[in-house]
Parts: structure tokens; C-alpha cells; sequence
């Protein structure tokens, strides 16, 4: 999923649609290389969402998958980190078959942690970590 334009997302200041573009290129081009992209797939910011972080759809009318992330991640403030496990584990969904062309590898799509697994064998334990960190303070700011 080679991108176009020359601004790097590390030089970026803002988070936009094209930001999440470069992340996700960045975790699929590094952590999920053996992954064919079998349709095209599209991301992008969505409504704001406290409880929704990400979330992957499949349109069988055109074969495209969505996966789209709460607008509360363009905060700065929030890790880097957490946006990219958001991704992954979108990415994940679509590995297994899940709003994807891709045969179902289970029957549920987070069945017996499956994602966590993913992510591990994938070597994104650090995403892992970065967001049980971040969903712990967040979850208290909730109350």
C-alpha cells in the first residue's frame, strides 16, 4: 500500500485522514508483511466515539473495507501508540476473515483472545502495553 505525497507522518503536526493513511502503510509494510491485500481498503477518521476506538466494515456491494477510528484520536495528546494498536487490531480483524474477503479463520472475531495472540506473534507487544497503560487513566477519566 505504497503512499503518495512528500510530508513524512513523523514531520506532521496534525492528525488527518492522510496521517492515519501512513500509519497503517506503516504497520502493514513492518508487522504484517505475509498479509495479501485482497481488496481495497480505506481509513479514516469517524464521528468521535468514547467507547468505539476503531472498528472494520466489508460493503459486498464493492468489495471495499473501511476501517475507521474515533476523531477523539486526533487529540496530540494521545499516543501515537494507541492509535496504532487501534489500527492493528482492525488489521487483525481483516487477517482473520472479518470484514475482509479472506476466509474466516474463527468463529468469532475475538474469540479466546485471538487479537492479543496476533498482535504478539506479530511483535507488537508494545502496542499492547502503550494501550493497557493508556486504557487504564482513561477509563478513570470516564468516571
Amino acid at each position: 500500500m505504497p503512499l503518495s505525497g512528500s510530508q513524512s507522518s513523523e514531520s506532521r503536526t496534525n492528525r488527518d485522514n492522510f496521517w492515519l493513511l501512513s500509519r497503517l502503510d506503516h504497520l502493514w509494510s513492518n508487522y504484517f508483511t505475509n498479509v495479501t491485500q485482497d481488496n481495497p481498503i480505506f481509513i479514516k477518521f469517524g464521528r468521535h466515539s468514547r467507547f468505539r476506538l476503531g472498528s472494520i466494515k466489508f460493503d459486498p456491494r464493492t468489495k471495499h473495507s473501511y476501517i475507521t477510528i474515533t476523531s477523539m484520536f486526533k487529540d496530540l495528546k494521545i499516543p501515537t501508540e494507541v492509535v496504532d494498536h487501534t489500527i492493528a487490531h482492525e488489521l487483525c480483524h481483516y487477517t482473520h476473515g472479518f470484514s475482509s474477503p479472506k476466509q474466516k479463520m474463527h468463529r468469532y472475531p475475538h474469540h479466546g483472545g485471538v487479537i492479543k495472540k496476533e498482535l504478539a506473534q506479530r511483535g507488537l507487544q508494545h502496542l499492547s502495553r502503550a494501550y493497557s497503560a493508556w486504557i487504564k487513566v482513561y477509563r478513570k477519566q470516564l468516571r
